[in-house]
C-alpha cells in the first residue's frame, strides 16, 4: 500500500473500483434529478392557476417528487446490489420515461403527483448508479457538483422552458438523464452484483417509513407518531433479519448514521432557502420571479462549482476538520438569512439586504452540495465493500428526504396560514 492509499485509509475513505464510465457521462446521468427539485420553484403560481389547486396543492407535486426520490434511492440501490448496474439502468430509464409521459400528457393534480413520483423513482436510480460508478473523490465531486449546478440553473431554466413551451415541458427536464444511459451501459462490463435473498417485509417497512416521514410537514399530528412506530418496527425487523433489505452492518454503523443525519440537515436548510428565495427577494426588493431566478444563478452556481473542488480536496484533511467546516457553513446560512430578513427595515439600503441574503444562499448551496459528496465518501468508507451499494442508497435517502421537507418548510414560513 503506497502513501496515498495509507492516507485515504486513515481518513476512512474507501478505495473505489477502477473507473469504467467517463466523468461527463456520470454528471449527465445524475444531474438532471435536480431539475425535478428546482425547476418548479418559479412555476408554483402557474401550476396553481392552471390546475385551480392553490399554491399548497402545487407544492404537493414537489413533495411527491421528494417522496419518489427518497423511496426510490434505497429500492433501486438494493436492486443495484443484487442485479447490477445494467438492470438498474434499464428499470430506472423506463420509470423516468413513464413518469414524464404522465406529467406531460395528463394536466391534473393526481396525474402530476403520480407522474412526479414515478419520474423521481427513475431519477433516483440513475443518480445512485452514477455515485456507485464514481471511481474517485474527483468523480464523486463532479457528480455532487452536477446535482448542485443543475439545481442552481433549475428555477430559471424551468421558467424559460415554460415561457417558450408549457409548464409540462419544464417538468420533463429530468428526462435528459436518459441520454447518458447508453454510455453507462457500455462502460459496465464486469459482473457487479451480489446475489441475495429477497426481503419483502423489510422493503415494505422502509417504504412505509419513508412515506410517513415525507408527510410530517403536512400532517404532523398523524405522520410523526406513525414515523416513530414504523421506525421501531424496522429496528426490530433488522434485529430479526440482519442480512435483509436493510443490512444491520449499515444500519447500526454510528459513523454512517452521523454522516447521513448531517447530510439531511444540510439538505433541508438548502432546499428551504431555495424555495423561500423568490418570496424573500420579492419582499426585500420587489423583484418578479424571472429576475429572482436570474439573480439566484450566482450563489447556487458558485456553490455548485466550488463543491467539485472541495470534495476532491477533502481526502487531504481529516474527517473531523471536514465535518466541522460543513457544520459551521451550514449553521451560518440560515442564521444569516433569518437575521437579514428580520433586520431588513433597519438596513440603510435594499442592496445591502439583498447581498446578505445572497451570501446566505451561497453558504447554503456550498455546504449542501459539498456535504453530499464529502459525506457520501465518509458514509461508504465506513462499511464493507459488499454493502457499498446499500450504503449509498440509504445515505442518499437521508439527503433526498430533505427535498420533501425543505419546500414545505419554506411554504409554512412564508405563508403561515397556507
Amino acid at each position: 500500500m503506497d502513501r496515498r492509499q495509507q492516507r485515504r485509509a486513515a481518513h476512512g475513505h474507501k478505495q473505489f473500483a477502477p473507473g469504467r464510465v467517463a466523468t461527463p457521462w456520470l454528471a449527465l446521468l445524475a444531474g438532471p434529478l435536480s431539475y425535478g427539485i428546482a425547476a418548479p420553484a418559479l412555476l408554483l403560481d402557474d401550476l396553481a392557476q392552471t390546475l385551480g389547486i392553490g399554491e399548497k396543492g402545487a407544492t404537493a407535486g414537489v413533495t411527491a417528487y421528494g417522496w419518489g426520490i427518497a423511496l426510490g434511492t434505497p429500492l433501486l440501490a438494493a436492486l443495484l446490489a443484487r442485479r447490477g448496474v445494467r438492470a438498474v439502468l434499464t428499470v430506472s430509464a423506463a420509470l423516468l420515461v413513464a413518469g414524464t409521459l404522465v406529467l406531460v400528457l395528463v394536466p391534473s393534480l393526481p396525474a402530476m403527483m403520480a407522474g412526479a413520483a414515478v419520474q423521481a423513482l427513475g431519477s433516483a436510480g440513475l443518480t445512485v448508479t452514477a455515485m456507485k460508478l464514481a471511481d474517485s473523490a474527483r468523480q464523486m465531486g463532479v457528480v455532487a457538483a452536477s446535482l448542485a449546478v443543475v439545481g442552481a440553473t433549475g428555477p430559471l431554466t424551468g421558467a424559460l422552458v415554460a415561457d417558450i413551451s408549457t409548464w409540462q415541458a419544464a417538468l420533463a427536464l429530468p428526462l435528459l438523464a436518459v441520454l447518458a444511459v447508453p454510455a453507462a451501459r457500455r462502460g459496465t462490463t464486469a459482473p457487479d452484483a451480489v446475489p441475495a435473498s429477497f426481503d419483502p417485509i423489510g422493503m415494505a417497512l422502509l417504504a412505509m417509513l419513508v412515506t410517513a416521514a415525507v408527510l410530517i410537514p403536512h400532517r404532523p399530528l398523524v405522520a410523526a407518531p406513525a414515523t416513530a412506530a414504523l421506525l421501531l418496527l424496522l429496528i426490530a425487523w433488522i434485529n430479526f433479519r440482519p442480512d435483509g433489505f436493510l443490512p444491520a452492518a449499515v444500519a447500526r454503523n454510528g459513523r454512517f448514521l452521523a454522516a447521513s443525519a448531517l447530510a439531511f440537515a444540510l439538505g433541508v436548510m438548502n432546499f428551504a432557502l431555495l424555495y423561500a428565495a423568490p418570496t424573500l427577494l420579492q419582499r426585500l426588493a420587489g423583484w418578479d420571479s424571472t429576475r429572482s431566478g436570474i439573480v439566484l444563478l450566482a450563489p447556487y452556481l458558485l456553490g455548485g462549482f466550488c463543491s467539485a473542488f472541495l470534495v476532491a480536496a477533502s481526502v487531504r484533511v481529516s474527517r473531523r476538520v471536514a465535518v466541522a467546516a460543513l457544520l459551521a457553513t451550514g449553521a451560518a446560512a440560515p442564521l444569516l438569512a433569518a437575521t437579514t430578513t428580520a433586520a431588513a427595515p433597519l438596513l440603510a439600503a435594499t442592496t445591502t439586504a439583498v447581498l446578505l441574503l445572497l451570501a446566505a444562499m451561497t453558504l447554503a448551496s456550498l455546504s449542501a452540495s459539498t456535504g453530499q459528496g464529502v459525506l457520501a465518501l465518509h458514509a461508504t468508507g465506513v462499511v464493507s465493500a459488499s454493502h457499498r451499494a446499500e450504503a449509498l442508497g440509504l445515505f442518499n435517502l437521508a439527503y433526498l428526504l430533505s427535498v420533501a421537507f425543505g419546500p414545505a418548510i419554506a411554504l409554512m414560513l412564508s405563508h403561515p396560514t397556507a
